[in-house]
């Protein structure tokens, strides 16, 4: 693996099963694409069943005998979330939970339940998807949770008295909050799981600057010069591989962080990610967890000691 992490150091995953969340699309699919090529059961996590299995097929096309199933979400409703959470309870197993939905810079928009978007579908969705799915990963040794954060989380100041734009909306800040969410759900988490003795572990990653279909909310020349960003930074297929390093690769860590390692970390195969010291603040990450219980309902752990 010297010079990084790369599709091909995907180890064996044949009788590990797998959820990859907003798989019909970029780097979600080429994520369900490389883990059923590694023999994995993989169930795409998505909100449209036609484009789902249009996706399947794709990868069946890639991956003869591929097995893959469609599991309907929409992280924009906890109601949705929660019958998924019951769908996937149902398989035989349960080893990969690779939460890679999300939403970027969309006009100020509300969730089911009245959250502001990216908050609602990249964090609250996220944190209970993780939540009502803990109990089944952890009846399979080496059960991993993987959280897809973003360089952007560097921009990221929780906005504790606003969290859900009333006052106010800056697409792209909002965006950066709830990426700095991420990775303080993911500090939290692995702290609790290992205050229990939980086998789970959780692990972060991001994908650089990779061209998908995220920007298509962006401004007009954004979306214009987005094409470009395949040619000269990641293709999906590669902004996938930190998160198959942080869902695959057996040393990584409990609660690390995992992006490309070329260009300030905006492209190439993946490695060990930099991250902000807010990230890091165990008192944030404690705040974020326990409003997100409020929030959702969904209370995963008791506090560590």
């Amino acid at each position: 693996m010297a010079g990084g992490f790369t599709e091909a150091d995907i180890p064996d995953q044949r009788g590990r099963t797998a959820i990859v969340t907003g798989a019909n699309t970029g780097i979600g699919f080429e994520i369900a694409r490389a883990l059923a090529g590694k023999g994995a059961r993989v169930l795409l996590g998505c909100r449209d069943e036609d484009k789902a299995r249009q996706a399947m097929a794709r990868i069946a096309s890639q991956v003869p005998g591929a097995a893959l199933a469609f599991l309907p979400l929409d992280q924009a409703d906890l109601g949705s979330v929660r019958r998924a959470a019951e769908i996937a309870a149902g398989e035989d197993r349960l080893d990969l939970l690779v939460n890679n939905a999300g939403v970027m810079f969309p006009p100020l928009t509300r969730t089911a339940q009245g959250h502001e978007l990216q908050f609602g579908v990249n964090h609250l969705g996220t944190f209970a998807l993780t939540g009502l799915l803990l109990p089944k990963l952890a009846g399979c040794p080496g059960a991993r949770v993987v959280v897809t954060s973003s360089l952007a989380h560097r921009r990221g100041r929780i906005q504790w008295d606003d969290i859900d734009a009333q006052r106010g909306y800056h697409a792209a800040n909002r965006y950066g909050d709830s990426k700095l969410m991420n990775l303080l759900h993911v500090q939290e988490l692995d702290r609790r799981l290992r205050g229990a003795g939980s086998p789970v572990m959780a692990v972060a990653c991001h994908p650089g600057v990779a061209a998908t279909e995220l920007m298509r909310h962006g401004n007009a020349l954004a979306r214009a010069i987005w094409p470009l960003v395949g040619k000269l930074l990641n293709s999906p297929a590669m902004g996938a591989w930190p998160a198959l390093q942080a869902a695959t690769d057996p040393a990584a860590r409990p609660g690390g962080f995992y992006g490309p390692q070329g260009l300030w970390e905006a492209r190439g195969p993946s490695g060990e990610a930099s991250r902000t010291r807010p990230s890091l603040d165990a008192g944030l990450a404690r705040r974020l967890w326990d409003l997100s219980v409020e929030l959702t309902g969904v209370d995963p752990l008791p506090p560590a000691p």
